[in-house]
């Protein structure tokens, strides 16, 4: 949340370990989303309605500048959830360093409709123009994603609606529902209670049977209280995702510094989980991204914050780069362990596109992905880079695209392959969790190609790549532990393993440097 020029991060965190269990609400602040400080836990077990756990939720700011934490709290040993509120103790404190749970908790206790076990993750407040505020609140019903609403006049005495906001069949539990508008006339972001012309609602769910992110945009019903689905919008596991990679349990806030929506993700670790103990921490925050609704109204656009910018240093640049079949490129001068680079590919025809196999799955771009890899030859593409790469690419992580010919129009698959990312043992199952996950990810992309062109941003990160296609229409996130692109034995290549000759028509990369922890002492 941001409140009083300060930006509150509140996360999971188990302090005992890099496993899970023992879950608190751990606490950092910025002023500028980049360079973070660490505070003590907010919120940890220490009352009757979250002596096993203090699970996910949401911040809202109430009328009169008061920030309010609404929680989930794990009520005995066998995961019984209500759902529980914390206000800060000192609204002076610029920090908010403490946090009050009063012993009014819990607020809302499931009733004898709902599974008290899949029963979490309050969602921020909207009030509607009754003057009532909502929440929902995540679930299922056997095999039914629920996504249960709640009114509340005082935010304080809350009734269970008799439908629940949006519901799927046959979706399994729904987790970390979230739920928000959208501006269709221009990129600046809605706070959560705004409703009426010119905006579109998003909901978004975190499908614990998959582990994957899917959202649909639609409409907010305010007579029926319900949130509809546009007609051509897939609901379920086919739908669109906000990332089809490494990416989980993400939430969005308003920020109103600079009227923007910001969505932020988590990324798990893809190694083995004996490796996490090891190193002593598991899962990182990604880069926060802006969310704004795509001009066609089909999807939405993600883009890294502005702020990331600020770490850029040295620069590269180049330009009319051609690269022939089998011809691949290394881009020197900078840092390729730690880089943002931006490249637009061009090329002259559409006419090597491949068929696509009407035996494919179309809705599983992560199988084609992981027929098709960079190294699989093709027609237009495989094409992109080759990023986290050792000198002679023993490994590396390769973000690719390659065009396809459909019945009656061009389909551009994205892939980011972390199969190759590491010259350890190939584990590519996850074994009660031992195991590691080097997954080929994939998404298509829905960018017009009359101009023969097609934009790539990928952010390096030492053991993290997040990639950005086509101004942010579809994002691919891999986590990857490569054993020899380490620090300065990192590099990086643009590739071309198709038929047709591709045209780098610009290529930037930056330097990034570290960001601040600010483990210095804090000024209020």
């Amino acid at each position: 949340m941001y409140f009083n020029g300060i930006y509150h991060l509140f996360y999971q965190y188990n302090p005992k370990g890099a496993v899970w269990g023992n879950i608190v609400w751990a606490h950092s602040v910025s002023k500028d989303l980049i360079n973070w400080h660490a505070l003590e836990a907010a919120i940890f077990p220490s009352k009757p309605f979250d002596q096993f756990g203090c699970w996910s939720g949401s911040a809202t700011i109430l009328p009169g500048n008061k920030p309010i934490i609404l929680y989930t709290g794990i009520v005995d040993a066998n995961n019984t959830q209500v759902q529980n509120f914390a206000v800060p103790a000192n609204l002076s404190d610029p920090f908010l360093r403490h946090w009050i749970k009063p012993n009014s908790n819990p607020l809302i206790v499931a009733d004898d409709f709902v599974n008290k076990t899949s029963f979490r993750d309050p969602t921020t407040a909207w009030m509607a123009p009754d003057g009532h505020w909502r929440i929902t609140i995540g679930g299922r019903r056997k095999r039914r994603g629920m996504s249960f609403l709640y009114r509340s006049r005082d935010f304080f005495r809350w009734t269970k609606a008799k439908h629940p906001l949006h519901s799927m069949a046959a979706t399994g539990n729904w987790e970390c529902p979230d739920f928000f508008p959208v501006s269709t006339d221009g990129v600046t972001g809605l706070d959560t209670s705004v409703i009426g012309p010119k905006v579109k609602h998003v909901f978004k769910v975190s499908l614990d049977l998959t582990r994957y992110e899917y959202y649909t945009i639609g409409t907010y019903d305010l007579e029926s209280d319900r949130y509809v689905p546009d007609k051509d919008m897939i609901d379920g596991w086919n739908g669109l995702r906000f990332d089809y990679g490494n990416f989980y349990a993400s939430k969005s806030f308003f920020d109103p510094s600079k009227n923007r929506r910001i969505l932020w993700g988590w990324a798990n670790e893809s190694d083995s989980t004996d490796k996490d103990v090891e190193k002593g921490w598991a899962g990182i925050q990604l880069i926060p991204r802006t969310v704004v609704l795509d001009p066609t109204g089909k999807q939405l656009l993600q883009w890294p914050i502005e702020e990331l910018e600020s770490l850029r240093r040295e620069n590269m640049e180049m330009s009319n780069l051609e690269l022939k079949q089998g011809e691949k490129v290394e881009i020197e001068q900078i840092t390729a362990a730690q880089a943002d680079v931006e490249v637009t590919f061009t090329f002259a025809s559409l006419d090597k596109a491949e068929p696509f196999d009407e035996k494919w799955d179309r809705y599983d771009a992560e199988k084609i992905c992981r027929e098709k890899k960079s190294t699989v030859g093709g027609g237009l593409g495989p094409f992109g880079l080759a990023t986290l790469a050792s000198k002679k690419l023993e490994e590396f992580t390769p973000v690719f695209f390659r065009i396809f010919k459909d019945k009656d129009k061009h389909l551009v698959l994205m892939c980011s392959d972390a199969s190759m990312s590491s010259i350890e043992e190939d584990k590519t199952k996850m074994v009660d969790g031992k195991d590691a996950y080097r997954p080929s990810f994939g998404g298509f992309v829905n960018v017009d190609l009359k101009d023969m062109k097609i934009s790539l941003r990928s952010l390096i990160d030492n053991s993290v790549v997040e990639s950005f296609a086509a101004g942010g229409k579809t994002v691919i996130t891999s986590r990857v532990y490569p054993v020899m692109a380490l620090y300065g034995d990192a590099h990086l290549y643009a590739f071309n393993n198709g038929t047709e000759t591709i045209q780098i028509e610009s290529f930037n990369a930056w330097n990034m440097d570290t960001p601040e922890h600010m483990n210095h002492e804090l000024k209020d």
